[in-house]
């Protein structure tokens, strides 16, 4: 006999599975600057609710509010500065380089083309022809200039679309420090009710994994722009201390430290100082560097307490999969993926 609750039950069974459909498209757009903000809440919430909840009497919403400020001067005021910078080295760049390629195609072409076998009168002629036709020079130019174009463009759009999702991030976060303590108990809750003491057990796992990869970014970022800044002065680069900063920030993506040592050598290299230009490269390739390959994976295993190998693996597959925020989705993965293993082998052995 067929129980006459279960249509209703159905039924609600698919109002439930439709709902949470809706909430995940609503949020799917938005769920790496969420994510992230989950990030920050847990990595700063000790210190939130530690130390500048009681000496301000424990009012949240006055402390969520000073604690997002913080927040917005120490990270997304340098980075709009960071990004200003970009767009005009860009522009300087394009400037400069634009009247040299032109002066370069003008002249004569090098006698070392000219002398290749084969191909080297194929190329004298072909200079002669285009640089003889400003039509032509001027098409040639635009060629060369095209990727150089399309790759600031890229730039620009990762760059603002960066500073768009970390000003969404603060505004999350406001609310995640104001409900902190709601938040952090319906997560414990609703992990004890889903696995009891295992839930619980998984929860602290994450933060732990969460605060160990958050350690290994920033402190690594912090060794490298240091270590950079040194470079700078010692070679001579006029703002060594603004280079320095704007390492720190970019060495949060793996190209950012050689845009910033490689262009510094190119400065001194147009100023003549040929030997510190190849110093600045040498020092940037095997010093600069080098430390993110050692230094952010021991940082990392050490605050989050496993393998440096799951988290090597985590970081770059989780970029790999989800993006940026992939840094820190990946090693709490396969951190819970561990956990979860050594639970199962326990009880075998156990049985």
């Amino acid at each position: 006999m067929i129980d006459e609750d279960n249509p209703k039950r159905l039924a609600q069974i698919a109002l439930v599975a439709l709902l949470i459909i809706g909430c995940i498209a609503v949020l799917l757009p938005l769920i790496g600057a969420i994510l992230f903000a989950f990030v920050l809440w847990i990595c700063t919430w000790p210190a939130y609710s530690e130390r500048l909840l009681p000496r301000i009497g424990g009012r949240n919403t006055l402390g969520a509010a000073l604690m997002t400020l913080l927040l917005v001067l120490v990270m997304l005021v340098p980075m709009v500065f960071l990004v200003g910078s970009l767009a005009s080295g860009f522009d300087s760049l394009r400037e400069e380089i634009g009247p040299r390629i032109e002066k370069t195609l003008a002249a004569k072409p090098p006698k070392y083309l000219s002398d290749l076998p084969v191909i080297g009168g194929e190329i004298d002629s072909s200079w002669r022809r285009i640089t003889s036709n400003r039509a032509e020079l001027n098409a040639t130019l635009r060629t060369l200039a095209a990727p150089a174009q399309r790759l600031a463009l890229a730039t620009g759009k990762v760059a603002g679309n960066g500073l768009l999702q970390l000003a969404l991030a603060l505004l999350v976060i406001f609310f995640l420090y104001r409900d902190g303590a709601a938040i952090a108990n319906a997560l414990y809750v609703g992990a004890r009710k889903l696995g009891g003491d295992l839930g619980e057990e998984m929860i602290e796992r994450t933060r732990g994994t969460v605060i160990g990869v958050m350690l290994g970014i920033v402190g690594t970022a912090a060794a490298q722009g240091a270590v950079a800044m040194l470079g700078f002065l010692i070679a001579g680069v006029p703002p060594a201390v603004l280079l320095g900063f704007a390492t720190f920030f970019l060495s949060m993506i793996p190209i950012g430290p050689p845009l910033i040592w490689g262009g510094a050598a190119a400065w001194l290299y147009d100023q003549g100082e040929t030997g510190w230009a190849i110093f600045l490269v040498l020092y940037g390739l095997f010093v600069i560097s080098s430390i993110d390959n050692f230094l952010k994976p021991v940082l990392m295993a050490r605050g989050a307490g496993i393998p440096i190998l799951l988290i090597a693996l985590g970081v770059i597959g989780g970029v790999l999969v989800f993006g940026f925020i992939g840094i820190f989705l990946g090693p709490v993965l396969l951190a819970l993926g561990h956990m979860l293993l050594g639970h199962w082998i326990n009880e075998e052995e156990a049985a």
